[in-house]
């Protein structure tokens, strides 16, 4: 098994690892490491919480130098995935001598300030988002024409944002021999134009989950049944004792909605969501990591932009539009192979979404509440299935039935039933016979 101490990487960095706790590589961490040290320009597809920010950061902090200019400029799509990456860097050049710094460059903050400072000397490393990275770039306040390494984090977010011009814009102004490394859990085609004009013969690498959802994670589908939301998710949160509880829905007005409500009973909860100012959404998120909070509503910025450690509990208020978020809500538990408990709410009309869900290859266990407590239910799809199979059923024998009942024979009801029971007996033969061909085939692919 590969340890971080036999990468090479110089003591700073190897103590700063030891004090959080670092001993072991994660798969992606381990793919890329080795090739951001022979300078390839790479593209990583790997999922949320996979390790990503370190595959990049280690090595190319360990090629540093001590000269006052930009070496390492990372571009993220949100203010919040960028002060992460600046926490996870300042964490690292702890243990470096005071001439290393990393700056970061976010919208919404004082732009004058940045100016100045970068006017008493340029950092090391440039952490930003892409319009802010651009404004000082293009008014010749941030210099970058000795990048060594550039990356783009989250690209298909970026893309999403409308953010790509600018980053296409900051990377025509970098040296053509600089390093880039492009970090995504999906490659849109989208982005495909972007990569090949500015990418030389780059290396893919896709790390894949061995499962989507982990196995450490219980992942529970309960139906409204026309029930009022919000008092289920007030129900969920105070049953047992949840570490820390995220939960996710589309819009800022559904996630203000379950925040006052969830206020009204009496709970301290916290929201992040696009319509906050930056600095209510920092101090958001510093209390959540100081534990202030113990409920957070939030939407998809932040299954994307923020990790909050310790979360025991995700619920899906509302199915995501973009099915790929579903995994990134669910992601958030779970880390560190800590147990965790996703649990996804629908409503009555809402089982296309379920199903496009499962055929992700996801699945899930039904539940309900009850007498205040959290029940096994019966399955989704059986009422579905039977309902499908009664209508098949008539179908087919329509016409044995109105000829029995048109003949009028002693006997004709008994011939009816016999005949429906013998027809269910080959739908239930049939379905067993298919469940079994899927179970050998999930045995068969568990063991490629």
């Amino acid at each position: 098994m590969t340890k971080f101490s036999q990468y090479n990487f110089n003591d700073s960095i190897n103590k700063s690892l030891q004090e959080i706790h670092f001993e072991e590589p994660t798969p992606v961490q381990e793919a890329v490491i080795s090739l951001v040290n022979k300078k390839k320009d790479i593209i990583v597809q790997s999922e949320t919480g996979s390790g990503k920010t370190h595959a990049f950061l280690l090595p190319a902090m360990n090629a540093l130098t001590d000269k006052q200019e930009v070496q390492l400029l990372i571009a993220t799509p949100s203010r919040e995935l960028a002060y992460q990456i600046y926490e996870d860097t300042q964490a690292i050049l702890k243990n470096y001598p005071e001439e290393y710094n990393a700056f970061i460059f976010v919208g919404g903050s004082d732009r004058e300030r940045q100016k100045r400072k970068l006017e008493a000397h340029q950092p090391q490393i440039a952490i930003g988002t892409p319009g802010r990275l651009w404004d000082l770039i293009r008014e010749n306040d941030l210099h970058i024409e000795n990048v060594e390494r550039f990356v783009v984090d989250e690209a298909d977010m970026t893309l999403d944002m409308g953010f790509l011009d600018d980053v296409d814009h900051i990377t025509d102004k970098l040296p053509e021999n600089r390093e880039m490394m492009v970090f995504s859990a999906t490659i849109p085609q989208k982005l495909e134009p972007f990569l090949n004009k500015y990418m030389h013969g780059p290396q893919r690498v896709e790390i894949k989950n061995n499962s989507i959802i982990p196995k450490n994670v219980d992942n529970w589908l309960m139906s409204s049944h026309g029930r009022d939301k919000k008092q289920m998710i007030y129900q969920l949160i105070t049953l047992g004792e949840p570490y820390l509880v995220l939960i996710f829905a589309n819009t800022k007005r559904t996630v203000d909605d379950i925040y006052n409500y969830l206020r009204s009973q009496g709970l301290k909860v916290a929201r992040i969501h696009g319509g906050l100012t930056p600095r209510e959404r920092k101090r958001a998120m510093k209390q959540v990591e100081n534990m202030e909070y113990q409920y957070v509503v939030a939407t998809d910025l932040a299954a994307r932009g923020i990790d909050i450690n310790g979360v025991s509990h995700v619920i899906n208020a509302e199915i995501p539009d973009d099915l790929d978020f579903f995994i990134h809500r669910v992601g958030r538990t779970g880390r560190n192979k800590m147990s965790g408990t996703a649990i996804t709410i629908y409503e009555p009309g809402e089982e296309h979404k379920i199903d496009e869900i499962e055929h992700m290859g996801i699945k899930f266990e039904p539940k309900d509440i009850k007498n205040g407590e959290i029940v096994d239910s019966v399955e989704r799809d059986r009422r579905v299935h039977r309902r499908a199979t009664q209508e098949k059923l008539d179908t087919k024998l329509v016409g044995f039935v109105k000829k029995q009942k048109t003949k009028r024979k002693p006997g004709y009801k008994n011939k009816i039933k016999k005949a429906i029971n013998e027809e269910h007996r080959q739908q239930r033969k049939l379905q067993n016979r298919q469940n079994k061909r899927q179970e050998r085939e999930a045995r068969k692919n568990s063991h490629k």
